[in-house]
């Protein structure tokens, strides 16, 4: 009942595929050799983030035809793994999306939802939104996957927890933005403040895997988190430095926080619902 995770902290080359393939296959051996059984990639670990007109010469099919994609199938048969890349579908949509990948089969694929069109960011120019949030089963229990926006509203992550999810992993290209203060960025300490929350009021275990490096003037500040059902830290990237940072998840802690703090069980869904209906139907 414990779970040895690995998140990969690390900087993607622009729209160099193959390159970063390399990486992830490196990496990958290098966490089986440690004993990790889930190894977890950042968002577009793939590709790189800030891709604009990129986006669509990179973009692959998640397929086992796909000779990307296929290596990463067959790698997937020593760990499980969350890599996070460009889908192009059979209508040439192109999406933002994360796939869990495991036994050399691609157990679950989550396309972005939020995509933040404002200030630095300009996603919604460029990719189409996913119409999905789902949790999925593992071998290790109940998981669900979100990217970067989708973690900031408060809806995926709740819808998640209502579905089973016991794991929520968060997969991000976060930048660095706001005031810094004693070595961290404001948008470090806002980020690591929400993972912290929803551990905490949701009882799960949160895992964030956050990218590094500079990347089109913009930098990446990494301090990838594991947080465990009580909203404790177990876990922690260094800040700005690539890293393979590692957590042993105990799982039968959720046995003993839920126990103790009985939060999932008295949550009201129905009232939930009744009062979203009457607030959408109110709407002008």
């Amino acid at each position: 009942m414990s779970l040895k995770v690995g998140l990969a902290q690390l900087n993607p080359k622009l729209g160099d595929v193959n390159a970063n393939l390399a990486l992830h296959m490196d990496l990958i051996a290098k966490a089986a050799d440690q004993g990790i059984e889930l190894l977890i990639f950042p968002e577009l670990s793939l590709t790189g983030y800030r891709l604009r007109d990129l986006s669509y010469s990179v973009a692959i099919r998640p397929s086992p035809r796909d000779p990307v994609f296929s290596r990463l199938l067959e790698a997937s048969r020593d760990l499980d793994m969350v890599v996070g890349f460009v889908e192009s579908d059979v209508r040439q949509k192109f999406h933002i999306v994360a796939a869990y990948l495991s036994g050399g089969e691609m157990v679950h694929l989550h396309r972005k939802v939020y995509l933040p069109t404002y200030g630095m960011f300009d996603e919604g120019r460029h990719f189409a939104w996913g119409n999905a949030i789902r949790a999925f089963d593992t071998r290790f229990g109940r998981v669900g996957l979100l990217i970067c926006e989708d973690f900031w509203h408060v809806s995926p992550p709740y819808l998640l927890w209502l579905d089973g999810a016991d794991i929520l992993i968060l997969t991000s290209a976060s930048p660095g933005r706001g005031m810094a203060t004693e070595q961290k960025i404001g948008s470090a300490k806002w980020v690591e403040h929400i993972n912290q929350a929803y551990a905490s009021i949701f009882t799960d275990f949160v895992i964030h895997c956050n990218r590094t490096g500079f990347e089109d003037g913009v930098n990446f500040w990494g301090g990838s988190t594991v947080y465990d059902p009580e909203g404790i830290l177990i876990a922690q990237g260094p800040y700005y430095e690539d890293a393979l940072v590692m957590a042993r998840l105990d799982l039968n802690q959720l046995r003993r926080t839920r126990t103790r703090l009985p939060l999932l069980r008295d949550e009201r869904v129905a009232l939930t619902m009744r009062e979203m209906e009457r607030i959408v139907n109110n709407w002008k």
